[in-house]
């Protein structure tokens, strides 16, 4: 007979060998949305087939230096022509379907450069280049598209100065933290109607003016979708030209939702070791997480941070977001790099002045 530890120690093994492959109920349920969302792009694609959808490109600014250019543009299947020349408005822009994979060839310089899209349908690539400081145009195409056109910046090898800028609640009042609202601005509201924080427009484009050829980043958590709305705002408001950080929406196979704060964190990042020898001018707002994610940045980069300016949302604005009018954050105490605080650019400027930025 054989003795009973023995026996349970030959059924032991088995036990923890389906306890080691069991996944957990979280995982399955996100694989399950994952598989589910995955469909729902079939079955849009074949919708957006028979309804006559066109493969169309459309091109959004991009920097790099004298060597390379990161180059940025989504390839869309959409039922208006005018999305390549960035006409789409409200909802009609979350109409499209990304086309997966797509292979597009990039001309810039003279040269053509081929490359793919990912799953999203976005093209996220850097190029080798030779170009002189300044900006250029690029040319995109792809198998049964228009070409679509659209500016890299290329920041000179001398450049020491930059501006990256939040955008909703910093240079545009969206009133994010309340979803339903910003679910009507994002989807509904023209960009026409939406309301510039004053004397934001004037701050940068001074700031722009005391450095010129600086670099300026609208760094935002909104989705590829509303980029061509927010590039019409910003010219039409009067911002300096510059190049929109974006994101995209919906889950991953490692999450349910894609990070604002890593996209925010992983660009800044990105722009420290691709630009090192430039200071960057940190814009954004106290309603969400722009304060820590900045100043863990000029912890990490002290000697890349010429300083940090939010805006102090209103009393009403705080109280949506979830917080108390200007109540301080850990994140303030920064430390030796220069910090502005007021709920408009114009004291923002007084306080940047201050610091020798105007």
């Amino acid at each position: 007979m054989v003795p009973t530890s023995h026996r349970r120690e030959q059924h032991a093994p088995e036990q923890r060998n389906d306890d080691s492959v069991r996944e957990p109920p979280a995982q399955v349920l996100l694989a399950s949305v994952v598989h589910l969302s995955e469909a729902m792009h079939g079955v849009r694609t074949r919708v957006a087939g028979v309804s006559g959808f066109i493969p169309t490109i459309i091109a959004y600014p991009g920097y790099g230096s004298t060597t390379w250019v990161r180059v940025l543009a989504r390839v869309v299947l959409t039922s208006e022509p005018a999305a390549a020349r960035g006409k789409v408005r409200g909802w009609r822009a979350f109409t499209s379907v990304p086309v997966r994979h797509s292979e597009v060839e990039v001309e810039i310089g003279g040269v053509i450069h081929p490359v793919r899209a990912d799953d999203g349908g976005l093209v996220d690539v850097v190029l080798q280049v030779h170009l002189a400081p300044g900006w250029h145009p690029v040319v995109l195409r792809s198998p049964g598209t228009a070409p679509a056109q659209a500016q890299v910046l290329i920041v000179a090898p001398d450049a020491t100065f930059g501006i990256v800028s939040d955008i909703d609640d910093t240079v545009m009042v969206t009133a994010l933290p309340r979803p339903l609202l910003a679910l009507w601005n994002t989807l509904v509201l023209s960009e026409r109607a939406r309301t510039p924080t004053p004397g934001m427009a004037v701050l940068l484009d001074r700031i722009v003016a005391r450095h010129p050829g600086a670099p300026v980043l609208y760094l935002s958590t909104g989705p590829w979708n509303v980029a061509p709305a927010l590039a019409r705002f910003l010219a039409r408001n009067l911002y300096p030209k510059g190049i929109l950080l974006l994101t995209d929406w919906g889950p991953t196979r490692q999450r349910w939702f894609r990070s604002g704060r890593e996209h925010k964190r992983n660009n800044l990042e990105r722009l420290a070791r691709e630009f090192p020898g430039v200071q960057w001018l940190l814009v954004g707002d106290d309603g969400q997480h722009d304060p820590e994610i900045y100043a863990d940045f000029a912890r990490a980069h002290a000697g890349q941070t010429a300083a940090i300016a939010i805006r102090q949302l209103s009393a009403g604005e705080a109280l949506l977001a979830g917080r108390r009018a200007h109540e301080d954050s850990p994140a303030t105490e920064h430390g030796p790099v220069p910090w502005a605080t007021a709920p408009d650019g114009a004291g923002m400027a007084a306080q940047l002045g201050n610091y020798g930025l105007l």
